[in-house]
C-alpha cells in the first residue's frame, strides 16, 4: 500500500480571520451588485439605495482590515488561510478602486453639477422642471455665476455651436444624434421661425450607477444658419464629477461635425414632371 505523505502545515487549522475576511469581500461584492439593481431599477428611494451602496464599500474596508489582522495571525502561529485572504484582498480591489477613482476626481474637479454652452440665458427645463422638485434634487433653475464661473475655469471650451444649415435642418441632426445616445426624450419641438425655437429635452444616466442627469437642447436661427446650445445638469449631488461637462464636449463635437457633413451635402433639385405637349385635336369622320 502506498504511503501518503501528510505535510505538517495542511495539519494547521484554518484561521478564523481569513475565513472572514473572505465572507465580508464576497458580501461586499454582492451588496455592491444588489445597490446598483436597485438604483438602475428604482426598486427603492435614492437614499436607502444609497446607503447599501456605502455599507457594502465598508465592508470592503473592514475586510481589508481582518486581512491584515489575519495575515498578522498566520504569520504568529502558522496557520493556514493565505489563499483566502488574498482572494478577499482582489475582492476587495475590484469594489473599492472605482469609488476611489471617483473620490479623487471629486477633489480635482469643481463642485458644480450644471453645465451649459450659454450660461446668461441657458435652455431652460420646462417638460422636466416637476422632475427636479422633489426632496433631495437639484432645482430647475440655472445653478448662477459660481458654475459659470467654475465652468469658464475648468471647461473653457464649451461654447455654443453654429450650424450652417437652417434651424429644421439642424434639429433634424441633434434629435438623431439624441436618439443615437439611447437617452429618454420627454419632450421635443421642432423649430418654427421667427417666433419659435426648437427644443429637445431628454433624460440621460451615468454608465454605472445610473443616476438621472437632464439634458435640454435649443435650436435657434443665427441669420441663414443655426445656433445650438446645449444644457446638461445632474438631478442629484452638488458635484457631478464632471460627467455633465463630459457629456456636452462631446455632444457639440458631433453636432458641429454631423453638420459640417450635412452641409457639404449637394442640394437635391427636384425636377418636375415633363408636361404632355398638347396636340391637335383629332377630328372623327361620320
Amino acid at each position: 500500500m502506498a504511503r501518503r505523505f501528510h505535510a505538517p502545515y495542511l495539519s494547521e487549522p484554518i484561521s478564523s480571520l481569513a475565513t472572514w475576511t473572505r465572507n465580508l469581500a464576497v458580501f461586499s461584492v454582492v451588496a455592491v451588485l444588489v445597490s446598483i439593481l436597485i438604483l438602475r431599477f428604482d426598486f427603492l428611494e435614492m437614499k436607502p439605495a444609497l446607503a447599501t451602496f456605502f455599507g457594502a464599500l465598508g465592508l470592503a474596508v473592514l475586510s481589508i482590515l481582518l486581512g491584515l489582522a489575519a495575515f498578522v495571525a498566520i504569520w504568529r502561529n502558522g496557520s493556514r488561510g493565505m489563499s483566502r485572504i488574498l482572494l478577499a484582498f482582489m475582492i476587495d480591489a475590484v469594489v473599492l478602486a472605482y469609488p476611489a477613482y471617483l473620490a479623487l476626481q471629486y477633489r480635482k474637479l469643481p463642485k458644480i453639477y450644471d453645465i451649459t454652452t450659454d450660461p446668461i440665458d441657458p435652455p431652460r427645463f420646462e417638460a422636466l422642471a416637476p422632475l427636479r422638485n422633489g426632496d433631495g434634487t437639484n432645482t430647475a433653475v440655472y445653478a448662477g455665476l459660481y458654475s459659470a464661473e467654475q465652468q469658464q475655469k475648468f471647461y473653457p471650451d464649451i461654447e455654443p455651436v453654429q450650424i450652417e444649415l437652417p434651424p429644421d435642418r439642424a434639429y433634424a441632426i441633434a434629435l438623431k444624434l439624441v436618439n443615437r445616445r439611447k437617452w429618454f426624450v420627454v419632450d421635443e419641438r421642432a423649430p418654427q421661425p421667427p417666433r419659435r425655437v426648437g427644443r429637445i429635452e431628454a433624460v440621460a444616466r451615468t454608465p454605472i450607477m445610473g443616476f438621472r442627469e437632464d439634458i435640454s437642447i435649443r435650436i435657434q436661427p443665427d441669420g441663414e444658419d443655426s445656433r445650438v446650445d446645449v444644457r446638461s445638469a445632474s438631478r442629484y449631488f452638488a458635484s457631478d464629477i464632471g460627467s455633465n461637462a463630459a457629456r456636452v464636449a462631446k455632444l457639440i463635437e458631433d453636432l458641429s461635425n454631423a453638420g459640417e457633413a450635412e452641409a457639404q451635402k449637394p442640394v437635391k433639385k427636384v425636377t418636375p414632371p415633363p408636361v404632355a405637349a398638347k396636340g391637335n385635336a383629332k377630328t372623327v369622320k361620320k
